[in-house]
């Protein structure tokens, strides 16, 4: 088995589009992970290069170096972390980080914040404001509910952060709607 870093990959569609470049390229793919392909052998130059090649064509890039990887490894940690367990998580974000990735949190962040032109922290606040525009616009919750969702300690403190990242309140983006979301990997 061997295994691919991927850049850009934010979501389940990406991984299915990841999953099927592999596949028309004839290489058995044992997992799709955001950031992460595990398959079968190894890649031949032409097959390496048609790889190489269609992902880019889709936005995606292959990493060959290990900060490269180690900086989409946090993106992977942080995306999974705001969609899926945010509300579960009891210690501090460098924590939780340092935990999952198993590298000292000053070294990714220094990492993170020379590659990215930006902090880990607000990459978290991006991703999580991201996260609120979309329950906010699918309605899936009310502002209470997406604040204790996504592990603010207040609707007061979701508020206040929104319009200081949008400029809008919740509410008026919520008329406003879809028209404002930013796409995933552009954040």
């Amino acid at each position: 088995m061997a295994e691919v870093y991927i850049k850009n990959m934010v979501c389940n569609r990406c991984k299915i589009v990841v999953n099927d470049i592999f596949r028309e390229v004839g290489v058995e793919v044992y997992s799709v992970e955001l950031g992460k392909v595990i398959y079968k052998g190894e890649l031949n130059q032409p097959q390496s290069d048609i790889l190489k090649k269609a992902l880019e064509e889709v936005g995606f890039e292959i990493i060959d170096d290990s900060r490269s990887k180690i900086i989409e490894e946090v993106k992977k940690t942080i995306i999974e972390l705001v969609r899926n367990k945010i509300k579960e998580v009891t210690v501090n974000y460098s924590v939780y980080l340092e935990r999952a990735i198993g590298k000292d949190y000053n070294y990714m962040s220094n990492l993170f914040t020379i590659s990215e032109g930006q902090t880990i922290e607000h990459f978290i606040i991006n991703q999580k404001i991201e996260r609120v525009k979309e329950l906010l616009v699918y309605e899936q919750f009310n502002l209470s509910e997406i604040a204790y969702e996504l592990g603010y300690s207040s609707v007061s403190h979701l508020s206040n952060q929104f319009k200081k990242v949008t400029g809008l309140t919740p509410s008026h983006f919520k008329k406003i709607g879809i028209s404002r979301r930013k796409s995933l990997d552009t954040i």
